[in-house]
């Protein structure tokens, strides 16, 4: 009998089409091949469905036909490594950015991306925001004052206009692809009610919020803003970060 590791990957290749892994057998040993087929295609459909609910949107822009069929092509290379399949499709962007039939849609991986962050927001651990009056006492000394952000907080600078085209397909839209090829620079978190926003946001709200993310004092971060965008204003971002709850303290250094 093989060693169990060697079984491990018989059954691994038997799953993306390969022969039926020594060793398994049925009642009548004629059925096994065909018991196997049915769950290998059970676990393809599973797979697949768990990769359309990280990427709803790609589904909408490819159909679900094309959707269902690159899926299987996806799982065949990329397995889950884990039994927690909101984990799996990390490598789902790329996959589509070298996929050759979507090669007249460089988008579609980079709003992959968005819909990717969107879940690594949603699981992201907690973090109380900051009280109301600690943040006053930040805003009056900006030279010392450093500001956290909450884990969920990120920013995506894509080479498309995928933020545009994700709104643009979401439940009770028309769906649609690009109206433009400007890049844009996406903004997601996790809100006060658990809601996971995309916004579009500008060079220097995206060069505020990582300067805070580095450790920066909110003079500094304040000051790379204005040196990415100039004229920039720093209080409308500030303003959306704290009603969304996604100010918090910074990290003690360790």
């Amino acid at each position: 009998m093989s060693a169990y590791p060697d079984l491990v990957s018989a059954f691994a290749t038997g799953l993306t089409g390969g022969d039926l892994p020594a060793g398994l057998t049925a009642r009548i040993p004629q059925e096994a091949e065909r018991r196997f087929a049915v769950y290998r295609n059970n676990v393809a459909v599973s797979l697949t469905d768990a990769l359309k609910k990280r990427f709803p949107v790609i589904e909408r822009l490819v159909g679900p036909d094309f959707f269902a069929a690159m899926g299987r092509l996806y799982l065949n290379e990329n397995r889950p490594k884990s039994p927690v399949l909101s984990e799996w499709g990390d490598t789902f962007p790329d996959f589509l950015a070298g996929f050759p039939p979507l090669g007249d849609y460089p988008y579609m991986a980079d709003v992959a991306r968005i819909e990717l962050a969107r879940g690594r927001a949603y699981h992201a651990p907690d973090a109380n925001p900051i009280a109301r009056d600690l943040l006053i006492v930040a805003a009056a000394d900006p030279e010392n004052a450093q500001l956290g952000l909450h884990p969920s907080v990120q920013i995506l600078r894509l080479s498309y206009p995928a933020v545009s085209i994700w709104a643009a397909n979401q439940a009770g839209t028309n769906g649609q692809g690009p109206t433009s090829t400007k890049a844009e620079i996406a903004l997601i978190l996790r809100d006060r009610e658990y809601q996971v926003p995309v916004m579009a946001i500008g060079a220097g709200d995206a060069a505020l919020i990582a300067a805070l993310q580095d450790g920066q004092t909110l003079l500094i971060a304040t000051k790379l803003a204005a040196f990415a965008e100039a004229g920039h204003d720093p209080q409308p971002i500030l303003v959306r970060l704290m009603q969304a709850g996604a100010i918090t303290l910074p990290k003690e250094a360790p």
